[in-house]
């Protein structure tokens, strides 16, 4: 990769956009200039009348490794220039109406998870893996990981997922429901096209239509209702973002990440 390519890169072929992570040497982990790459690939794919369905891949070994740490413990923004209110990478409140699947070709790791949590459908290579290790930096899942996970996994999976921060395989986000199917790394990129394809081939306002109601449909109440009531998660979300990420624990897992060394807990 060249200093001038592009954070992430976009084209656009036969009804499909595809949606490339392209930070290989950081394992695709995001910062402010891949945030506002995927963001504005998001934005042309949606007024692209051409345009049926997004696929969001990585280049490289990785999906993607989350948040760009490095950028953190510099104090740096890693939201897409100008436009916050897409959410990390540019994509987890960024909503459009055309499908988007995640094409996974390695690990999710944190936000990558995250980003695998925010599409429609996910089509994963058999090594790829999938975790939501905020909990072991003192930081928290805040780009919907704790949002969207209990809503597409069992409750008590996405506990075991979020408290422990360990990792688990393809094959077993599949079992979960994290996934819609596992293929071998050299046929991923051709089952991605064909689910995308048989997607595309359809009526475009019954698709787009399709998606939200179903999207709709899918957020019910909480069994906490009577103590929650009314409660809008992402409100929810961000509370416990805004406690937990000015904490000194946050820039503790942030600088340990950075000097590669095991992090030294607070508890503040």
């Amino acid at each position: 990769m060249t200093s001038d390519e592009p954070a992430a890169l976009y084209e656009a072929r036969d009804g499909v956009a595809l949606l490339t992570l392209n930070r290989p040497h950081a394992l695709n982990a995001v910062d402010a200039a891949l945030a506002t790459a995927v963001g504005e690939g998001l934005e042309a794919a949606a007024a692209d009348p051409a345009v049926r369905v997004v696929v969001v891949t990585g280049r490289g070994r990785a999906f993607c490794a989350g948040a760009d740490l490095k950028e953190v413990a510099r104090g740096r923004p890693i939201l897409a220039h100008g436009h916050p209110e897409w959410g990390f990478a540019g994509m987890v409140r960024h909503w459009i109406d055309k499908p988007v699947i995640a094409a996974v070709n390695g690990p999710a790791m944190g936000g990558g998870a995250e980003i695998v949590l925010a599409c429609d459908l996910a089509i994963a290579a058999a090594d790829a893996v999938f975790a939501l290790p905020e909990v072991r930096r003192g930081l928290l899942a805040a780009a919907g990981g704790l949002v969207r996970l209990p809503r597409q996994v069992p409750l008590k999976r996405a506990l075991e997922l979020a408290l422990t921060g360990e990792a688990i395989s393809a094959e077993t986000a599949c079992q979960w429901g994290l996934v819609n199917r596992v293929t071998s790394a050299d046929a991923l990129r051709g089952e991605v096209e064909a689910v995308a394809r048989r997607i595309a081939a359809n009526a475009p306002l019954s698709v787009a239509h399709t998606k939200r109601v179903l999207h709709r449909a899918a957020v019910g109440g909480s069994d906490w209702d009577a103590r929650w009531s009314g409660a809008d998660p992402w409100a929810v979300s961000d509370e416990a973002m805004r406690t937990v990420f000015a904490s000194a624990d946050a820039m503790e897992g942030a600088r340990a990440f950075a000097e590669k060394r095991e992090p030294v807990w607070s508890g503040r």
